[in-house]
């Protein structure tokens, strides 16, 4: 497969990743076509890969565990569900792929994660069925500035791999 065709792959894995995950915390049989996906991405990738998809991923856990605690979300397992945990993972899939034109100039992910990541974050809190104690406006005022920094230092993990 040519550079292109991975990258255009890559970007179609996210998207239905994210929507597996996303649907899975209703029918958790979908998880297994997430896990599935991911072993395939990992056997595919890179050499390195599974180091950044476990740094990101772990990072992304930690960030939406204190955001639970801090009752910015409600969560119904805790620290935090397996799909969303799966989620990042799938996220990170993208860091080094169709996700890292992004990361330069820096400026791409930091308005990328400010205008993304609160309307993500609410789509799937709603289809997941996750409660937003503080509510959806105030939910996306508070993850607007964290996703405008999020998103560029996992890029920049993601790059040095």
């Amino acid at each position: 497969m040519g550079h292109r065709g991975w990258l255009l792959g890559n970007a179609v894995w996210l998207q239905a990743g994210w929507w597996l995950c996303v649907l899975g915390a209703e029918r958790p049989w979908l998880l297994a076509l997430v896990v599935a996906g991911l072993a395939l991405h990992l056997r595919l990738a890179p050499d390195g890969e599974l180091r950044v998809l476990l740094g990101v991923a772990l990072a992304g856990c930690v960030l939406d565990s204190t955001l639970g605690l801090l009752g910015v979300f409600a969560f119904s397992q805790w620290p935090l569900p397996a799909w969303l945990a799966l989620l990042w993972l799938v996220l990170a899939s993208g860091m080094r792929h169709s996700l890292a034109w992004l990361g330069q100039p820096l400026w791409r992910a930091v308005l990328a994660g400010l205008l993304g990541g609160p309307p993500a974050y609410l789509a799937g809190a709603r289809l997941a069925g996750v409660e937003l104690p503080l509510g959806a406006l105030g939910t996306a005022l508070l993850l607007a500035p964290i996703w405008a920094l999020a998103l560029p230092l996992a890029l920049r993990v993601a790059a040095r791999g």
